[in-house]
């Protein structure tokens, strides 16, 4: 069980770590969230544009506490 847990985290870890690389990307954040939007189609995950906000504020308000 513990086994599972370390990959669990760790894939985890690495997806947290693909979004940041991505929206960090020295691209327009337009460009950046379409690319984004068009990978989680390919894997099933239908988002619209303002469900992309939410998640784009999200993730950037968990940075600004990881930061403090």
């Amino acid at each position: 069980m513990k086994g599972i847990s370390v990959l669990t985290a760790f894939l985890g870890g690495a997806a947290v770590g693909a979004a940041l690389g991505i929206l960090f990307a020295p691209e327009r954040g337009e460009d950046t969230r379409s690319k984004i939007a068009e990978i989680l189609r390919k894997k099933g995950i239908k988002l619209d544009h303002g469900d992309m906000e939410s998640l784009v504020d999200e993730i950037s308000a968990e940075l600004r506490e990881v930061e403090k």
